[in-house]
């Protein structure tokens, strides 16, 4: 029996495994794009909160990267005191619909739980949701910002880490301009993410309450070529955030990689999600998908393109995966959903070239066998090709996901901004601060791909700087030393 808490005067019944979530079955949900995992009920809620120990050293909070008090709002989730649960996660969350359906919290807040280190840890994801569709569903409040301090901050993206700043900002009492390339706001938890994992009216509604809270945003322009970032200190800001992401795509650089059906899973899903495809057939988008896909690599993108195009017609679609599947980067439950629907895996494996069929297009992969030596760099155990091994794959369609590159734009027109070898911006961790004065960044665009969750809490750190730099309390620049790597 584990003690509640630490506290041997205090015992609790512990209940081994947590409150299962209904979901959709594969047969159904294939055939469209609406949500996979329903969410908790009130009753169901309660139930998995009850599972807390309400440790008096929660471990839980040091794996969250916003710094959620999760035992606080989860003990009044288990009183039914539903709003001032919501109230708790919303001092630092302002996006917690989002984050309880795509953040990694079983490699984060749920993988530190007391709970899991004899039981299941507690669904803290799934409470997180639970609260943030709770209060979207009766009115979600606008916190009250501070006293307008007379300054202005221009964020530079709209994705996690850039509405996480603003808003920040915003409650701080700065005037904020949100600054978004494409039509709608939102990065890539609009364009990146498929429907089936988070809803687009999800994404809205929590992007409406920042809106709200006074953060002005405009679409349609493109910082590092619209305008740059010296003319956005011309146009008075005190300061500017970028998280303009990872958006250029990287390819395995094989022969016939050129070829028409090639494509990235970066460009596949913003098709299909700013062209509504998902919507079928009330928006008939041209994405031409074919009877074959084959999706290389084997993190939560490749899941999400091989899930999407099962959705939009695929007779077979197959990842190929270069390591096993216990090196597999994807969240063990995306990959799950994925076997579910039908996806094939080929592990140990990986692309050679791609070959022309007759009307000129991709309609062959050949691929080679590999075997696992030695841990590289990552830890992982390196993947070495298998001599002779080469084998050919019939496709219509392949799909490249093996990661992507930051954002050059903003690299491009800021001369003064100090770079990495790989693109990325560098900063000062601790501030987010870039080599330019009065220029933060956080987020992909500063270590590349990682999580929207991640994002967040760079955003939040390059916040809580911003704020201290315009009201005087702190100069990141003044001993600015960054060791580039």
């Amino acid at each position: 029996m584990l003690e509640n808490g630490g506290n041997s005067a205090e015992r609790k019944r512990i209940i081994p495994r947590r409150v299962p979530v209904s979901r959709r079955e594969p047969k159904e949900r294939i055939k469209d794009f609406e949500e996979v995992v329903r969410g908790y009920t009130p009753e169901e809620a309660m139930a998995e909160a009850d599972r807390c120990l309400q440790c008096k050293q929660p471990h839980c909070r040091e794996g969250c990267p916003v710094g959620l008090d999760i035992p606080a709002f989860i003990a009044l989730i288990r009183e039914g005191r539903f709003d001032e649960a919501a109230a708790k996660v919303r001092e630092e969350n302002l996006l917690p619909s989002i984050c309880g359906r795509v953040c990694p919290q079983e490699n984060q807040c749920e993988e530190r739980c007391t709970l899991g280190k004899k039981y299941e840890p507690v669904a803290i994801g799934r409470l997180e949701r639970f609260l943030g569709d709770y209060e979207l569903d009766r009115g979600k409040d606008v916190p009250e910002p501070a006293p307008p301090s007379g300054r202005r901050v221009a964020v530079v993206g709209s994705g996690p880490g850039g509405l996480t700043c603003a808003a920040d900002l915003a409650r701080l009492g700065h005037a904020v301009k949100l600054f978004e390339s494409l039509h709608m706001p939102g990065g890539v938890l609009v364009y990146g993410i498929p429907e089936f994992r988070l809803p687009k009216r999800i994404v809205h509604a929590e992007i409406d309450t920042i809106h709200r809270m006074g953060v002005d945003i405009e679409c349609n322009v493109v910082v590092g070529q619209t305008v740059t970032i010296d003319e956005l200190f011309s146009e008075g800001f005190d300061a500017v955030f970028v998280g303009t992401g990872a958006g250029s795509p990287r390819f395995p650089g094989i022969a016939g990689q050129n070829l028409p059906g090639v494509q990235s899973a970066n460009g596949f899903l913003t098709r299909v999600n700013l062209m509504r495809a998902y919507r079928f057939p009330e928006y008939d988008t041209p994405v031409r998908i074919g009877r074959r896909v084959v999706v290389l690599g084997g993190g939560n993108v490749a899941m999400d393109a091989a899930r999407t195009a099962l959705r939009l017609g695929a007779e077979e679609v197959r990842i190929v995966y270069r390591r096993s599947r216990e090196e597999l980067p994807a969240r063990q439950e995306e990959v799950h959903h994925a076997e579910e629907e039908g996806v094939k895996f080929t592990f140990l494996a990986a692309p050679v070239r791609c070959l022309a069929g007759e009307d000129g297009r991709v309609g062959r992969i050949e691929c080679q066998r590999y075997e696992l030596g030695a841990p590289d760099a990552s830890g992982r155990r390196r993947p070495v090709p298998i001599p002779g091994s080469e084998f050919i794959m019939e496709v219509d369609n392949v799909i490249v996901a093996i990661g992507q590159g930051p954002n050059p734009l903003i690299q491009k027109t800021t001369p003064d901004l100090e770079i990495g070898p790989k693109g990325t911006i560098v900063v000062d961790p601790v501030t987010g601060a870039t080599s330019k004065r009065g220029v933060f960044a956080g987020g992909d665009i500063v270590v590349g791909t990682a999580t929207v969750i991640m994002a967040m809490g760079a955003g939040r750190t390059a916040a809580r700087a911003i704020d201290a730099y315009l009201r005087g309390e702190a100069d990141p620049w003044a001993n600015w030393k960054v060791k580039v790597r």
